[in-house]
């Protein structure tokens, strides 16, 4: 029994080890964001199939900005 379990741990360490590492994301920022755009004339894509559209042309898309995010803990405040 022994010897199973031991075989059971080393074989998980070594699965660890080996597992491949997924890449870090890269830094997104409001200006390196690859986001839709809104250009008078540009021409419209049409596609057939599946296909992933970068740049594409819209109206609108969101804010883009980064905001911190502050929270406090505990219970500071009255009651």
């Amino acid at each position: 029994m022994w010897t199973q379990i031991l075989i059971w741990v080393v074989t998980t360490v070594i699965g660890a080890l080996l597992s491949p590492r997924p890449p870090k994301p890269a830094s997104v920022s409001p200006g390196n964001v690859d986001v839709p755009v809104a250009e008078q004339g540009k021409p419209i894509p049409v596609l057939f199939g599946t296909r992933v559209i970068r740049q594409a042309n819209c109206v609108w898309y969101g804010d883009i900005k980064t905001t911190e995010i502050r929270q406090t803990s505990g219970s500071g405040g009255k009651k």
